[in-house]
């Protein structure tokens, strides 16, 4: 245990002066501020799209009725508020975030988790899921995936997102933290040279990203404009009050973009260790939003200058306390079976992946004489295990853990969901609480929202043999080295817990057509693209 946490120091250590020590360039750095000014002069009105980190709409609610949020609640009160917008699946930033910024599910970004294993490469892909599983990957590899891949060849590069598509309509953008940032600008990414002999990074990483890229301490460009806590103590710039503090100095030197996409992380750090329930967090990104508002000179004229957006990416579910044995350990449920050690290569002795993501996990087979139905056996015999879903021959199947009811569905059926999708439905509609309406042809979704699109768009994001598993409410997975959140929050699962979050839009009254993430590019884009109708 000893040796654990001193390896654990070290890798914090190692991660935290790699993202400290990076190389400016201020000539980068003055052509991001130079370049983003707006280039529609005759509809100045910009739009701002905030994501907050684990935001649940029961936080706002509670908030309020206590008078302790006042700046959510003028955006509600001169805005709209939604309390249910999907997120994508499986719930992890990475995969959210790609989705949103795309407009597509991850069967079309291809980026199926924090975690996932490629079959072509096989090779373990983790961007950073907690300091023990870095230090049995490797360093090396997981910067490399996040740095370098994630955006440079992992986030399809067929499909555009909304910086490429504002940059194709002559418009200006710029992303401050963000982890998908894909764009048409060039940009460089520093890495201090005592770090590539051990990491084999280049000194230097040239991305493509929108007219004004920000990413920490690793990409600052505000450097010798204004002071950012971007320091060892203040976690290299990925923290909410570099966010805020950027985007209000672009707001006061009348240099916003377009639009302007801003992550806050600080809340869902908080409540993977408090839970959901935590609330100090919630009042603390309420601060910073007035702060914010203020600087346009009042909320009221924000909301003449702006379009404000805020939402969450994903829910949390409270993790049980370690007495109600809340961590399935899943690598222990394949004992007639070689499952892959952390760090260690694909050989032919070993049967099963395991790319854990908090309350779901990717389980792979990885030789073709495995059937992917009898995988699924080994996790049949947990009552913690909630569903079990794979494909097979055209159809995915989905299975209830205990009780091994099954329901099996394909695209292009004879039943409507709300967000005109067909499906063909068979087995048993309880396993993903569907609700049918054999008389209408249609179809509607109870505690697993946009199931079948969402489901489907996970087990069609790579290739490969796998399966889906996700745990019932206060239950996650853990591979030998997994992060876990006892007493905390988790996520990663399809149920409403962790799939519903709200959605707050400020200075329009144009309303999405559909409530889903992966719907929100398409309403920015339209928000951007007839400015000049937007009520102010």
């Amino acid at each position: 245990m000893v040796m654990l946490k001193k390896e654990n120091r070290i890798v914090l250590a190692i991660l935290m002066l790699l993202l400290m020590i990076g190389c400016r360039n201020p000539k980068q750095e003055e052509q991001d501020l130079m370049r983003i000014k707006s280039a529609d002069k005759d509809n100045p009105k910009k739009v701002i799209l905030l994501l907050v980190d684990s935001l649940m709409p029961e936080a706002i609610d509670r908030g309020i009725r206590q008078h302790k949020l006042p700046a959510i609640e003028f955006l509600i009160e001169h805005g709209q508020y939604y309390r249910e917008l999907v997120s994508s699946f499986p719930t992890m930033s990475v995969t959210i975030d790609s989705s949103l910024i795309t407009g597509k599910y991850p069967d079309d970004h291809h980026v199926p988790g924090l975690t996932w294993y490629s079959a072509g490469l096989k090779k373990l892909i983790n961007y950073g899921t907690g300091p023990m599983e870095v230090a049995r990957q490797g360093i090396n590899p997981v910067l490399a995936d996040a740095l370098i891949h994630l955006n440079g060849s992992h986030l399809n590069s067929k499909l555009p997102t909304i910086y490429e598509d504002l940059a194709g309509q002559g418009l200006t953008s710029g992303s401050i933290n963000g982890l998908i940032y894909r764009g048409m600008s060039n940009h460089t990414i520093s890495i201090p040279a005592w770090v590539q002999g051990p990491t084999s990074l280049p000194r230097e990483i040239k991305v493509k990203g929108p007219d004004l890229l920000a990413l920490g301490s690793l990409s600052n460009p505000f450097e010798g404009s204004i002071d950012l806590p971007d320091g060892l103590f203040n976690k290299m710039g990925f923290n909410n009050d570099f966010a805020v503090e950027a985007v209000k100095y672009l707001i006061t030197s009348n240099k916003l973009p377009d639009f302007l996409y801003v992550y806050l992380p600080d809340l869902d750090r908080k409540l993977h260790r408090n839970g959901p329930s935590e609330q100090n967090g919630v009042i603390k990104v309420d601060q910073q939003l007035q702060s914010l508002l203020q600087a346009f000179g009042s909320p009221e004229q924000a909301l003449k200058d702006a379009v404000i957006i805020i939402a969450g990416d994903s829910g949390m579910t409270q993790i049980l306390p370690d007495a109600q044995n809340p961590v399935i350990n899943i690598h222990n449920m394949f004992e007639d079976a070689s499952v892959l050690n952390p760090g260690e290569t694909v050989d032919k002795g070993i049967d099963i992946v395991l790319a854990v993501n908090e309350t779901m996990a990717y389980v792979y087979a990885v030789h073709a004489d495995r059937p992917i139905r009898d995988v699924a056996k080994g996790l049949q015999k947990d009552p913690r295990i909630d569903l079990i879903a794979w494909k097979e021959e055209g159809w995915i199947y989905a299975q209830q853990g205990a009780t091994a009811k099954q329901l099996r569905f394909k695209a292009d059926g004879d039943l409507t969901d709300p967000y005109h999708q067909s499906w063909k439905v068979e087995q048993d509609n309880e396993v993903l609480d569907l609700k049918v309406n054999a008389a209408d042809h249609s179809l509607a979704y109870g505690e697993y929202p946009d199931v079948l699109k969402r489901l489907s768009g996970a087990l069609n994001s790579h290739q490969g043999e796998f399966l889906v598993v996700t745990t019932k409410p206060g239950y996650e997975l853990a591979d030998r080295s997994s992060p876990t959140h006892i007493g905390g929050g988790g996520h990663g699962s399809i149920r409403k817990r962790e799939s519903l979050v709200p959605l707050i839009i400020s200075g329009t009254k144009k309303q999405p057509q559909y409530l889903r993430m992966v719907d929100l590019k398409a309403y920015l884009l339209e928000l951007l693209k007839k400015k000049t109708q937007i009520n102010h």
